[in-house]
Parts: C-alpha cells; structure tokens; sequence
C-alpha cells in the first residue's frame, strides 16, 4: 500500500494570529483538500510579520500555498488542478462539475458587490444596489432551473430541488463560490444593512445548505475577521453610523 502523501495547506491568519483569516481563496482550497477526505495540515501565515516560513517556502506569494510532499504550489487555481488530479478516484471524490455553466454560475457577483460596498455618494447607491441585484437574480434563476439530469428524473419538473450548483454534494463550483457570497452576506449586513431577499428562493435554500455541510460551515473566517478586512474598502453611507461604529 502507497504511503500516504504529506499535505499541509498554508492559509491567511487571522488579525489576532490565533486562527483563520478572510481570505476566499485559502477557504476554497480548505474545502476542496477536506472534501478530497485525505488527512492534512492546516498553517496559518501572519502576514502582517512575514514569517520566515513564508520566505523560504515562497517568496513574495499570498496565502493560499501548498505542500505537498517536496512540492510546494503557490497558484490558486494550480493547486485547485494539482489535487483534482493528484487525489483521485479510486481514493478521493472527484470534485469537477458535470456541466460547465456550474462553473460561471455568480461569477459577476463579487465584481458588482465590490462596486455596491465601496460607494461612498448615497445617490449612486440605488444605481449600484440595482446591478448588485441584478447578479443575485441571474444566480437564483440558475439555481431554481432544473438541470438535464433532473429533467431525464422528472421530465415535468419546472423547479430545481438539487441542493448545490451542479448536483446534490458540493463541486469546485461551489469551493469558489460560496466563501465569497459568505463574504458578501457578512458585508452587505453589517455596512449597508442588506440581506439576501427571501423572494431569491434558489439562492436563499442554496445558502441554507452549504451552512448546514461541516467542509463549508467550519471554513468560513469569523465574522468579524471579514468586517474588520472591509473596514478600509466598505463605506457607510450614514457617516454617524459610521462613526457611532467606530467609537465601539
């Protein structure tokens, strides 16, 4: 029998660097190493005090890096390709999409949010709310149509009721996605008072069961890692609010 691989995930620390950081892509190869179901390490990397791991491991890289073995991978989406073909069946799940709109299903979300969040001018917010929305509803509706394979089940389903984006357990679709619509339901409440509105039914029961798996609820930073990272980027359209928040 092979000896197993010796993997250890380098990851953003937290403010305080006692735990994790916000960081959506040190979150997504979280996901994907634990879904993968092989025993690894998790190191956080300060990166305020540039630790000498770090230097020597991959000079001038941001968290997320891998090693694995000897083999160290600083590139997000390599590292995403290196264990999609590195631990596969029979040993780990095969994690790639069946159908590849899954793959660019909320891919303009964070692109639209980032534009809602940094608005300073409250007359520009309906404008910038409005195209954020709009990106959440192109979401919802992939989620709420049903997929091939769930029309060949039941050819009058006019409703999807898979639980994810592309089946009924978690791809690397939903690895890239869901640590930064976490982000965005963090953010939107805490600096514009936002939710996702209940109407947006696909999304709200997508969200509802990422929470509910151990691979993504664990994962995710505290929230206040993730407020206190918008802090210089998110800006309150009430500045009393604003200042009242930062009095506390």
């Amino acid at each position: 029998m092979a000896e197993a691989p010796k993997i250890e995930l380098f990851v953003k620390a937290s403010v305080d660097a006692e735990g994790v950081g916000n960081c959506p892509f040190c979150q997504r190869i979280f996901m994907i190493i634990w879904l993968k179901g092989v025993n690894f390490q998790i190191t956080t990397v300060d990166m305020i005090r540039d630790p000498p791991t770090l230097k020597a491991l991959a000079p001038g890289s941001q968290p997320p890096f891998l090693r694995y073995n000897d083999e160290v991978i600083t590139d997000t989406n390599k590292i995403e390709e290196f264990l999609e073909k590195t631990l596969a069946p029979p040993q780990c799940p095969k994690l790639c999409c069946r159908y590849k709109e899954s793959n660019g299903a909320g891919e303009d979300i964070f692109r639209t949010f980032s534009a809602y969040i940094k608005n300073p001018s409250p007359e520009l917010n309906d404008i910038r709310e409005k195209k954020f929305l709009t990106t959440l509803v192109k979401l919802n509706h992939y989620l709420e149509t049903p997929l091939p394979h769930e029309l060949d089940q039941n050819p009058n389903a006019t409703v999807s009721s898979r639980l994810y984006l592309d089946s009924e357990s978690f791809t690397l679709a939903d690895c890239n996605l869901l640590p930064k619509l976490n982000i965005v339901k963090v953010v939107c409440k805490h600096y514009r008072d936002f939710d996702i509105p209940a109407q947006l039914k696909g999304l709200t029961r997508y969200l509802e069961n990422a929470y509910k798996e151990d691979q993504f609820r664990y994962t995710c930073p505290p929230e206040s890692e993730i407020i206190v990272a918008y802090q210089s980027v998110a800006v309150y359209l009430n500045q009393q609010k604003g200042q009242s928040n930062r009095r506390h």
